[in-house]
């Protein structure tokens, strides 16, 4: 009915054209476009609505082939993971790896490590990865003999077929009962029960397989230590040093990055500024035997980052304490779920990681996290 009303009322609303005003007008317009400069200036506007039409397409094309070469890179790196091989001599190898290789069979396979840091043994983790994509740490002993592994991605090759997202019966199944406790010199020191992770003595090594307990339980990463290179350890904790205390920090911000590309976000990037004012929070910590996230002066993360002239638009902390190395630690953040959600999220861009230990050489981790 409304569309009948409006049809039969048009002449009321809507004013009359006399179309020989139309026709005069149309004919002016004409004689107006056949003026030489008219002309020339029209020529000139069509050619450079032409080139702009012509460089859209241009920049077109270029983005849609970038975007296809970002793709094809990113097929790339999925497809080089390793071809893994069952181990020749033990439970477990890691990237083709065993204790007890060479360090030559180990640069012809994963060829110069991205990174070398001390560790809680007093050797080196030595960091191999492709934009942290088939991550895994490897030390060497004084023979130069492979002495430890560990990796949280998919390098994991056993005899059974158990390896990453694996679920506990099957490492129970392949291992059989973990250990409660553990010698160091006259003294055996009891481990945690709580799940996260467990330690087996098998092949002359010291196993530890981390579980993921936001995923069912199943394997997150695996550490594998020679016999002989955890005996040499003579405390349960590290003493401290300047080399240890960085070695655990670009250990936990590695870590972090790799945690983020299994689960397909953008590595962070390491910030000196940043980590400074995460190492003034550990040692603070330390020193006046507190853990929290608001200091004693009372300023949260955000007062003291402020205070250090970081400028953010989101950020974020995570602490960890009495862990024996950032291993331990960066597997405990991931159990906890607010530390995971920091870890995992999308719209941090860099990292700082703070370490310092107390009189017992226990460590204390900060993490400080933000876009700016």
């Amino acid at each position: 009915m409304i569309i009948v009303v409006a049809y039969n009322t048009k002449p009321y609303w809507e004013d009359y054209i006399d179309t020989s005003l139309w026709n005069d007008a149309a004919a002016q317009l004409d004689s107006f476009k056949e003026k030489p400069e008219v002309k020339n200036t029209l020529n000139d506007l069509n050619e450079r609505f032409s080139a702009l039409i012509f460089g859209l397409e241009d920049s077109l094309k270029e983005a849609k082939q970038d975007g296809k070469e970002t793709q094809e890179a990113a097929d790339a790196v999925e497809v080089s993971k390793p071809q893994l091989s069952k181990p020749d001599n033990q439970v477990f190898s890691v990237h083709n790896l065993e204790i007890g290789d060479t360090r030559e069979q180990a640069e012809q396979i994963l060829g110069d490590p991205v990174r070398s840091s001390v560790n809680e043994y007093g050797v080196e983790w030595y960091t191999y990865h492709e934009d942290y994509h088939n991550f895994m740490m490897v030390s060497f002993d004084e023979t130069n003999q492979v002495s430890a592994l560990y990796t949280n991605q998919d390098l994991i090759a056993s005899d059974s077929g158990a390896g990453l997202n694996s679920s506990k019966d099957e490492i129970h199944q392949v291992l059989g009962e973990p250990i409660s406790k553990i010698r160091k010199g006259l003294v055996y020191y009891q481990l945690q029960n709580n799940g996260e992770y467990e330690i087996y003595q098998r092949d002359d090594s010291y196993i530890t397989v981390f579980y993921d307990k936001h995923e069912n339980d199943t394997v997150t990463a695996l550490q594998i230590i020679d016999e002989d290179l955890e005996q040499d350890k003579k405390e349960i904790y590290a003493s401290e040093t300047g080399e240890l205390k960085e070695g655990f920090e670009y250990q936990l911000f590695d870590l972090t990055n790799a945690t983020r590309v299994n689960h397909g976000l953008p590595v962070l990037t390491w910030d000196d500024h940043v980590r400074s004012t995460a190492r003034e929070h550990s040692l603070d910590m330390a020193e006046n035997n507190y853990f929290n996230h608001t200091n004693l002066a009372g300023q949260s993360p955000f007062d003291r980052m402020q205070e250090d002239d970081i400028t953010f638009t989101v950020a974020g902390e995570n602490l960890a304490y009495g862990q024996f190395s950032s291993i331990f630690a960066h597997e405990g953040l991931m159990n906890s779920e607010g530390h995971r959600k920091n870890i995992l999220k999308e719209e941090y861009e860099f990292l700082g990681v703070g370490v310092a230990f107390n009189q017992e050489s226990q460590p204390y981790y900060t993490e400080n996290f933000y876009r700016d």
